[in-house]
């Protein structure tokens, strides 16, 4: 942890910042994981809007 001291005697104290890095495009294989990942919570989100619908 980086800490400084002003003239006044405060102290900050600074977190270590992480290095950054530009993401990389999804390979073919985590695309259709992303896909099928979606069609399944868009499938209970639906179900469950139904389920509501059905129960009031």
């Amino acid at each position: 942890m980086y800490t400084t001291q002003l003239d006044n005697g405060l102290t900050n104290v600074y977190a270590v910042e992480n290095k950054t890095y530009y993401a990389e495009y999804p390979a073919p294989y985590q695309q259709r994981r992303y896909f099928v990942q979606g069609a399944i919570a868009a499938l209970f989100v639906t179900s469950l809007v139904i389920v509501s619908a059905l129960i009031s």
